[in-house]
């Protein structure tokens, strides 16, 4: 997995490491990715290298407010010659699925996304269809204060392990960017590094052989009851936020190259794991939460080994 953050960063991505870390993050726990920010950044270009350095299949949903359910979970057909319904399905039924733009679409489109997020599955007509694993969604919203948009609710937000943005890169690596142009067409053709063989084993070394300790459990357990007793928040951090919180300080903790978690990685992924999850009081929506939660991090005492 390390070789290929390693390819990724060297060869395609330069400066957006962080981005390319957390969606490697969500990948090995099975969990979604939520990335905020402006047009023209590069969140698609991530989502493409990954699937390609990876070689897992891919696919696209371009999110608008006409955009049905039917358009991402697939329909039922009716064919002539065989006289029955066939299932054509959407395009959910990939290994990394893009989401671009997911508020821009109808809530009752991004019901059914989130849903099939939730459950891996989809039903047409009264028929379960599985969607394969590994499987995660790359989504990607533009700032809910431009037009045409739909934010998603608080109970939405908290299907995505982990919400993050990425900025523009520095000044030397734009430069770089505007002088050889786009990179979707090496993306096209890298060599994938990984097989789904490979991808699946790493998720379960993640799960069952990396080592929580009890004192990583209670400062986990401390930030999610600070965050809880907090004047400005009115709705603090769940139980679910908690162990997706402990999932990904497992996944962080493996692309180190260890076999336990320690408080740093903690600490490192809290912020892109539980911010979106913070209900802030009325009149305190304009705080930043990332920020907030720097604050609660800062004041916690880190465990001793």
């Amino acid at each position: 997995m390390t070789t290929m953050l390693d390819t990724l960063s060297r060869d395609y991505l330069h400066g957006k490491e962080e981005v390319l870390r957390l969606s490697m993050v969500a990948l090995l726990t099975g969990g979604h990715i939520l990335i905020e920010d402006l047009p023209g950044l590069g969140k698609t270009t991530i989502a493409l290298a990954l699937a390609g350095i990876s070689g897992l299949s891919f696919g696209r949903v371009q999110c608008t407010s006409d955009l049905l359910p039917s358009d991402i979970t697939g329909l039922s057909v009716f064919n002539r010659e065989e006289g029955h319904f066939a299932f054509l399905p959407g395009p959910i039924f990939n290994n990394i699925v893009l989401l671009d733009e997911i508020n821009r679409a109808m809530p009752r489109t991004q019901s059914a996304m989130l849903e099939a997020m939730e459950e891996r599955r989809v039903t047409v007509e009264g028929t379960t269809h599985h969607l394969p694993d590994p499987f995660m969604v790359f989504a990607t919203q533009n700032p809910s204060d431009q037009s045409g948009t739909f934010p998603l609710p608080e109970s939405q937000l908290d299907r995505f392990l982990i919400c993050t943005g990425i900025g523009y890169p520095p000044e030397h690596l734009e430069k770089g960017i505007i002088a050889g142009g786009g990179i979707r067409e090496r993306i096209g053709g890298m060599t994938p590094v990984a097989s789904t063989a490979d991808i699946l084993a790493a998720r379960r070394c993640v799960e069952t052989g990396i080592y929580l300790s009890d004192k990583v459990v209670g400062y986990i357990y401390a930030l999610v009851a600070a965050t809880r007793s907090h004047g400005m928040i009115q709705t603090g951090l769940s139980t679910r936020a908690a162990i997706s919180l402990a999932q990904a300080a497992r996944a962080a903790a493996f692309l180190e190259g260890r076999d336990y978690v320690a408080p740093d990685d903690v600490k490192g992924i809290a912020v892109p794991v539980c911010a979106h999850r913070l209900v802030m009081r009325p009149d305190q929506e304009t705080v930043d939460r990332g920020e907030l939660l720097r604050a609660l991090i800062a004041a916690i005492a880190l465990p001793l080994a």
